[in-house]
């Protein structure tokens, strides 16, 4: 059942992210996600289904099969292209900021993972994961982000906020996966990770977090000292 509901819950993010996709992006930019996204996933799925990703004694870590894709799509594209600027422009501010409320739903997954064995305590909100407050603090920002200059110069903090959250996380479940980097001994390895559906934590939920920061933070760089009369007129 478990299994069943998170993979209800990526698909449904998927299919949100490739409406999105066609409904604010150039048409190049809307296939290559349209094309892109079920090619990256089905890949994920299967490395989990493999095995190699679970594998403790693979050298290096299975988990980098799909972790290092993850950061080289991300810092050359989101942060440093001009495509990645285009795309931050393109979408409105209140979406990328809102987005971030799925968060609140894969929280509550890692809680029920804890629950049956497949992550430590340390990777749930009871164990200092505060994941879950910026997914609850998202609609607010992107209400009070789409008001005014200051919402907006909030809204870069809690973007920052953000990716260390997901920094405290990634790192943890790092570090008490099985294999070489398992440097936390906690009541539980994160066995997650490495058994399909839930490798699309690392695969899918958590770049799809960073990749919303990163565009938020370059659309609001652009914007601050803007006035907000223009600025919302673009947003509409």
């Amino acid at each position: 059942m478990t299994a069943t509901l998170f993979i209800a819950g990526a698909a449904l993010l998927a299919a949100a992210v490739l409406l999105a996709a066609r409904r604010y992006l150039w048409a190049g930019a809307a296939r290559t996600v349209t094309l892109g996204l079920p090619l990256w996933l089905l890949y994920v799925a299967g490395l989990s289904k493999s095995g190699v990703i679970a594998d403790a004694s693979q050298r290096p870590p299975g988990a980098l099969f799909v972790i290092l894709p993850v950061f080289l799509f991300i810092g050359l594209f989101a942060v440093r292209s001009a495509s990645g600027s285009k795309v931050a422009a393109s979408l409105p501010i209140g979406l990328l900021i809102g987005a971030q409320a799925f968060r609140v739903p894969v929280e509550l997954g890692l809680h029920r993972l804890w629950s049956i064995g497949l992550v430590p305590q340390l990777m749930t909100y009871e164990g200092g994961n505060v994941d879950i407050l910026v997914g609850l603090s998202a609609p607010l920002v992107a209400w009070l982000a789409m008001r005014s200059e200051a919402g907006r110069r909030l809204a870069i903090g809690w973007n920052v906020v953000g990716l260390l959250s997901l920094a405290n996380i990634v790192v943890r479940s790092a570090l008490t996966a099985p294999g070489p980097l398992n440097l936390i001994h906690a009541e539980l390895p994160n066995l997650a990770i490495g058994t399909f559906p839930y490798t699309l934590l690392a695969g899918f939920f958590a770049p799809l977090a960073v990749l919303l920061h990163v565009l938020s933070l370059r659309a609001l760089s652009s914007s601050v000292g803007s006035p907000i009369e223009r600025w919302s007129a673009n947003e509409r």
